[in-house]
């Protein structure tokens, strides 16, 4: 089992993590003894290492300690959204958590009791990781399309993909720890030494302020929010100069919108990650800064592409589900339901397999519509699904939030020009919606609501070709 305490005590007195909102600091000793210090008052209350324990996912330094102190236990860490109160009971029925960790403001670790009986939570995925004496980790997804699902990921794996040396640097850190990415830009910091840097908030001014006064060298975010820190202008009034990489994922690219970050941060180095909350964050190789085209490989990691759709296996694959069939077959690969394109050992992610729209038999690739949209000078976000259609099977929709009041049939005309160009016929938006507020989930992806709807009369805002 991995020493967390003695891996950060290793780092010394280096900056360990930095909050932007107060610039708090605090050195990877110090978080060290913090840990040890919420490890014995866990145990004092009855805690081990067979306790699954929730607490807040906010990027904060109590929280970091949390989930440090529970990995050290060898528990189960379950890290928890913003969300409704009905949420959180029912994501914490799913995880069947024995317990809700707070920190008080005197310093005090408050613990809300879920569980009554003595006998710890049980589940072949737990019992797994209780046989490896391995702490384990439960991330949920989005559930946008239903229940969300509760993965179960060993963090012994998932640090173990750290082990190589690699350099030290200042991190930001944007996605949260309920997100497989927060939690590997976490990873990374730790094994390696590096400063995580919070900002006050996830807006592109306060990103943009803590990348500068912070120095940080490495911006791993989404494509969604590259797209929001271009149309905010905070790239103009911030320092960027200290970046040396941008990764980007969990969620397609749109190709006009890389080639704007490209031009604006000539030298940072893209680079397209891709992973999912079941398989872990993957070794992957970007073409070139411009490019939609990636490598995926290295260190055990295999892949296949069976009828379009990409399937991976990877030493980093969780558990299983808590509340889902496995979803691995029997060789270890999980069908990711990517749809990509292959040339050679390079692929491009076209989209999530039941995001793509089938026009007539011909697949569609939501993304690829959006660039096109958004390379219109007065097209400040677009989001593009399929809508059913009684013979064709589907139509293509696009709403667009544009940079100033333009007449419905002006734009649409405009859009048609521009999109008769670029796309084939069958891609060009049938129907349009005009929107009022940014299209942007909790996650920083695109907003893709077929139902969507601004308060303003059906004859200014929609419109059917």
């Amino acid at each position: 089992m991995v020493n967390w305490i003695d891996m950060l005590n290793r780092h010394g007195d280096k900056a360990c993590l930095m909050l932007s909102s107060n610039t708090r600091m605090v050195t990877f000793s110090e978080l060290a003894d913090l840990v040890a210090r919420k490890l014995d008052a866990m145990k004092s209350i009855g805690l081990d290492s067979r306790s699954v324990v929730a607490f807040p996912a906010r990027y904060t330094i109590e929280s970091v300690c949390t989930l440090l102190s529970v990995a050290q236990m060898g528990a189960i860490a379950v890290p928890l959204p913003d969300a409704s109160e009905q949420r959180i009971e029912k994501l914490l029925t799913i995880a069947m958590a024995c317990g809700f960790l707070e920190d008080r403001p005197d310093g005090r670790i408050h613990f809300h009791p879920l569980i009554r009986t003595p006998a710890p939570p049980t589940h072949w995925c737990y019992e797994e990781l209780r046989d490896r004496k391995h702490a384990g980790l439960v991330l949920f997804t989005s559930g946008s399309s239903g229940e969300p699902k509760a993965a179960v990921q060993d963090l012994h794996r998932l640090q173990q993909r750290h082990q190589q040396p690699r350099s030290a640097c200042n991190l930001l850190a944007f996605m949260q720890l309920d997100h497989i990415g927060g939690i590997n830009t976490m990873l990374y910091s730790v094994c390696h030494g590096g400063m995580l840097v919070v900002p006050a908030s996830r807006s592109p001014h306060d990103v943009a302020a803590a990348i500068e006064q912070h120095r940080v060298d490495v911006l791993p975010v989404s494509p969604t929010f590259l797209t929001l820190l271009l149309i905010s202008g905070a790239l103009d009034q911030y320092d960027f100069s200290s970046l040396k990489r941008v990764t980007y994922g969990s969620e397609a690219m749109p190709q006009s919108v890389l080639k704007q970050v490209a031009a604006r941060l000539t030298h940072v180095q893209l680079l397209q990650t891709y992973g999912t909350t079941e398989l872990g964050i993957l070794q992957s190789r970007s073409q070139d800064n411009q490019s939609l085209w990636i490598q995926v490989g290295g260190g055990g990691l295999e892949t296949k592409v069976l009828d379009g759709r990409l399937w991976v296996k990877a030493p980093t694959a969780m558990v299983g589900y808590l509340n889902a069939p496995f979803p691995l077959d029997e060789e270890g690969f999980m069908d990711t339901g990517d749809e990509v394109e292959v040339c050679g050992s390079w692929m491009r992610i076209l989209g999530r397999n039941g995001e793509m729209i089938n026009v007539g038999g011909t697949k569609i690739s939501p993304t690829e519509v959006e660039s096109v949209l958004l390379e219109m000078p007065e097209v400040v976000e677009a989001s593009v699904v399929g809508l059913k259609h009684p013979l064709v099977g589907q139509v293509v929709q696009a709403t667009v939030r544009l940079q100033r009041e333009i007449p419905l049939a002006e734009f649409k005309s405009r859009m048609r020009s521009h999109c008769q160009l670029r796309l084939p016929a069958e891609a060009i938006p049938a129907k349009l919606l005009l929107a009022d507020t940014p299209m942007v989930t909790e996650r920083f992806k695109r907003e893709r609501n077929p139902n969507r709807r601004e308060n303003r009369s059906p004859n200014d805002n929609e419109s059917s070709f």
